[in-house]
């Protein structure tokens, strides 16, 4: 092989290699973690964006609230999917390390409390709930039910919904220890559907069918209440969740390091705007509202 020729390989792989790294730069991955309320969502959204921008390709991940927010304070995830504010430990945690969490809220949610569609009881107070899932109440029949133990569904301890609901319904109380632990939404979807004695939480996008608009096949969404002279509001009224009225609704973040840039700012602007709450909407989540825009427009700043 004469010089001229094997300057013409090397210059030929060079601009390979070049090219690569170049077409590599141009398409680095959002990295997105956190969350099993909003990994579908966000996988849905995440997909309607890559369709407008196929050069930005984003891999979304759950595996919980906390699992987000530490990957976002070890600097392995680009945006913390959380259905919790952070903690004032894991803030400070994030500080030391030189990351500066800004957080954005891309939907509402109303805690959905399922039962088996044969159950016959219709609404619960915050005040029984807490009892049932301290393992207080026992059976349906001390609630108006049947005489039936109850089985209780709820998540794992780096759930956002495990905190979210512990504190919000529990009192901050314990558990029972017979509460089945899931891993996500889903699985206690279909663990009430089975157990005719079931009772669970999940996210509100979790209880409807996104094709039919209806609740899922199986199950029977309760109506709570404040207390026991307060009238008792479903989860999947956006009126009721929007005015406070459903007492368990909260709204559901994403965190970044800092100010976003780029692509990252462009995709959660993607999220907030009209084509991304038309998905939040579509998929069984409520939109956020004036307030919630405010707020996140004063994160962007």
């Amino acid at each position: 092989m004469n010089f001229r020729r094997l300057l013409l390989i090397c210059l030929i792989c060079f601009g390979i290699i070049f090219a690569a790294n170049f077409t590599l730069a141009r398409q680095k991955m959002i990295q997105i973690k956190g969350s099993d309320t909003l990994v579908n969502l966000v996988q849905i959204l995440a997909e309607a964006y890559m369709e407008k921008h196929p050069e930005t390709p984003i891999a979304v991940l759950g595996g919980g609230s906390g699992t987000g927010i530490a990957a976002l304070i070890n600097g392995t995830c680009d945006i913390a999917n959380h259905s919790r504010p952070l903690k004032d430990k894991e803030i400070n945690l994030a500080w030391e390390k030189g990351i500066k969490p800004r957080r954005f809220i891309i939907a509402v949610d109303g805690v959905s409390i399922i039962v088996n569609e044969s159950n016959p009881i219709e609404k619960l107070g915050i005040d029984q709930l807490g009892a049932i899932y301290r393992g207080e109440i026992k059976s349906w029949k001390e609630v108006g039910g049947p005489d039936k133990q109850i089985s209780l569904y709820g998540r794992q301890s780096n759930s956002g919904t495990y905190v979210f609901f512990q504190e919000h319904v529990l009192g901050k109380q314990n558990y029972s220890p017979d509460m089945m632990r899931m891993n996500g939404n889903a699985q206690i979807v279909e663990g009430i559907i089975q157990d005719e004695s079931g009772i669970g939480y999940v996210g509100v996008g979790y209880v409807t069918d996104s094709k039919k608009g209806k609740v899922r096949k199986g199950i029977k969404v309760l109506k709570v209440s404040k207390d026991a002279n307060s009238p008792a509001y479903s989860p999947l009224d956006k009126a009721a969740v929007d005015s406070g009225k459903y007492p368990i609704a909260r709204p559901l973040f994403q965190s970044t390091n800092g100010k976003p840039k780029d692509v990252i700012l462009d995709f959660i602007k993607f999220e907030t705007g009209p084509d991304g709450q038309k998905i939040v909407e579509r998929e069984g989540f409520f939109t956020i509202g004036s307030v919630h825009k405010a707020q996140n427009e004063k994160n962007l700043k």
